[in-house]
C-alpha cells in the first residue's frame, strides 16, 4: 500500500474511535456526566461536554488531515490521560473487571503511540494540510 493511502487509512482508522465516542456521548450526555461524576471529577457534566466536543473536534481535524501533528500529540496526550484516569487500578476484586481495565488502558496506550507515529509521519498527500503547503 502506497505511504499516502496508509497514512490516510491510518487517519481514519485512528479517528473513527473518537468520532464514535464523542457522538456516543452526545447522544447520552447524563450516561457521560455520570461516568465522570463515577471517577470523581468536578463539575463533571462540563468535563463530559468538553470531552465530547473535544473528541469530534479533534477527530474531525484528523480526518481531514488539517493540523494533523499538533492534533496527533494532542490525541496521544489525551489518551494515556484517558487510559490512566479512566482504567488504571479499576475492577477492585473483581478479576474480571480488573483484567477488562487494564487492557483498555493498554489500548489507550497503543493508540497514543499510532498518534505519536501520525504526528512524526504527517497526514501524507491526501490531506488539508499537504493543499496547504502547495
Amino acid at each position: 500500500m502506497p505511504a499516502d493511502a496508509s497514512l490516510l487509512a491510518a487517519r481514519l482508522l485512528l479517528a473513527f474511535l473518537f468520532l464514535v465516542s464523542g457522538f456516543s456521548a452526545l447522544r447520552d450526555m447524563a450516561g457521560a456526566t455520570g461516568y465522570f461524576s463515577s471517577l470523581g471529577f468536578p463539575a463533571p457534566s462540563f468535563v463530559a461536554w468538553a470531552t465530547c466536543l473535544f473528541e469530534l473536534a479533534a477527530g474531525g481535524l484528523i480526518v481531514l488531515g488539517f493540523g494533523t501533528r499538533a492534533t496527533a500529540l494532542l490525541l496521544a496526550a489525551f489518551s494515556v490521560a484517558a487510559g490512566f484516569i479512566g482504567h488504571y487500578g479499576q475492577g477492585g476484586e473483581d478479576a474480571t473487571l480488573a483484567f477488562m481495565h487494564s487492557q483498555a488502558l493498554m489500548k489507550d496506550v497503543a493508540i497514543a503511540g499510532g498518534f505519536l507515529a501520525l504526528a512524526v509521519a504527517g497526514a501524507g498527500a491526501w490531506s488539508v494540510d499537504a493543499r496547504r503547503r502547495r
